[in-house]
């Protein structure tokens, strides 16, 4: 029987992940805001501004697996709370920065920051909380993620107007004061299952030079030309060196990612459907604004309240999908999730330019629905699916899944919609095109995510989950 004390302070640890969860999310979109009033500010043009998202993105993925693998070896929660400092320490500076630089290089070591939260956090929870409730407190979890999404476009829009874009990091200092307080007082000090491994550095900068090669060229591809040589040069060189990560990590005593973990379907699986669910979601993620503004000639309000509607409506449903995978099994509520993504997916296809706002919401919001259906179980999942010594690299891979899926999503949607343009207006600027083919390109780009998350759901069915593994 749990006693009332211990009962208090899971429900504690769990609050001070939600804020940090929340804190990152927050952060993410607000930057993401307020980009034009940071490049007016230092009278930067647009490319150099773009490497503030740009440095964070590379960075954070580039560095989760490292620390989930240090989480297991050293302790999840000497890690997640340097990461709450350094996070913390590092927004403060962003907010100082003299120049765009400056703060390129202050983000690079926020990100780090948020690495070390968002490789440690699912760990702890899964080690606080037990089996039966590990799909509940994933969806909470989720919640607060869509919840910083959601507030952080408006928030950090009126933060700025009232307080400046420096006030956007400040923010994050009371903030993350009371999450590493929590922490420090909730958290169970953990210790290292296994002492005697060491850390492979070898394949843990393997592994991030791999994976920012590849994500950088991705990221910039449908910018820069699918041939340029810069592109061809990072695409190459990031299979090559997989490769080599993949012979060393076979070869080491002690690798950083631990391969085995893969030849479980489940969890090769999982992590598969969790891809191509981000593949999906950022499609519409980096579409409909343009959709919204340009096509639909909309106010940036009017369309940020319209772009709303996906993640409150998943922010509510996550919990709820959680709760209820850990009372009937993942697999059912992964395979509904990801074919209402794909209907809603396939909705927003159809729209065209005399859709009505309510029409595009409710698509919108149907999205949303697969989506808070599917993320809490699958995550669930795949979590259950790695051994209690393992969970730190799990949560790495698990978070490395969904940047991945993020940057396809907008390099496939990018590619396929700026290809459409190019053929169909002479240009690539979207300012410069009108009428049939801008709608032609959005729904083509719509089309081709609906069919990816198609393959999501078989993705999610053909996963074979012993009764013992759902609980």
């Amino acid at each position: 029987m749990e006693s009332s004390q211990s009962n208090q302070r899971k429900w504690l640890v769990l609050l001070s992940i939600g804020i940090g969860t929340f804190m990152t999310a927050l952060d993410t979109s607000v930057v993401n805001t307020v980009l034009p009033v940071i490049g007016k500010s230092f009278q930067s043009e647009v490319a150099s501004v773009e490497w503030v998202v740009t440095i964070y993105l590379l960075v954070l993925s580039a560095l989760l697996l490292s620390f989930g693998r240090l989480g297991d070896l050293r302790g999840h929660k000497i890690i997640y709370i340097s990461g709450f400092i350094v996070f913390v320490g590092s927004s403060m500076l962003c907010g100082l920065a003299p120049n765009v630089l400056t703060l390129v290089i202050c983000r690079g070591f926020q990100a780090l920051g948020a690495a070390m939260l968002a490789a440690n956090s699912p760990a702890i929870l899964t080690k606080s909380f037990p089996s039966e409730q590990r799909g509940k407190v994933l969806g909470l979890q989720a919640t607060m993620t869509y919840l910083g999404l959601t507030v952080g476009p408006s928030f950090g829009g009126w933060l700025a107007s009232v307080a400046g874009w420096q006030a956007v990091f400040y923010i994050n200092f009371p903030i993350g004061i009371l999450a590493i307080w929590l922490s420090l007082m909730s958290i169970p000090t953990d210790k290292a299952l296994k002492s005697n491994e060491r850390f492979d550095w070898l394949g843990a900068v393997l592994f991030m030079i791999a994976l920012s090669a590849l994500l950088l060229g991705l990221n910039q591809g449908h910018n820069w030309g699918w041939s340029s040589s810069p592109i061809l040069i990072l695409l190459g060189g990031s299979v090559a060196l997989f490769m080599l990560f993949y012979h060393v990590e076979r070869t080491e005593i002690n690798p950083m990612l631990d391969l085995s973990l893969f030849s479980k379907r489940r969890f090769t699986l999982t992590t598969s459907s969790a891809v191509l669910n981000y593949i999906g979601v950022y499609s519409v993620i980096f579409l409909m604004p343009f959709y919204l503004i340009q096509g639909r000639m909309l106010t940036t309000a009017e369309a940020g309240l319209l772009l709303t509607a996906q993640p409150v409506v998943m922010a509510f449903v996550a919990p709820l999908s959680g709760t209820l995978s850990d009372r009937w099994g993942t697999r059912w509520p992964t395979v509904i999730g990801m074919a209402i993504l794909t209907v809603g997916l396939f909705f927003l296809a159809l729209l065209g330019p005399e859709s009505s706002t309510r029409t595009i919401a409710l698509s919108l919001g149907v999205m949303g629905l697969g989506t808070g259906m599917f993320i809490s179980p699958n995550n669930s999942a795949l979590m259950g699916a790695a051994p209690r010594h393992r969970q730190g690299i799990a949560a790495g891979i698990m978070a490395t899944a969904r940047n991945f899926g993020m940057v396809l999503g907008v390099g496939i949607s990018g590619s396929i919609f700026t290809t459409i343009i190019s053929h169909g207006a002479g240009s690539t600027a979207v300012s410069d095109v009108g009428g049939a083919i801008f709608f032609k390109a959005t729904q083509v780009c719509f089309l081709v995510a609906a069919g990816i998350g198609f393959i999501g759901v078989f993705t999610s069915a053909s996963r074979i989950v012993s009764t013992e593994n759902e609980k």
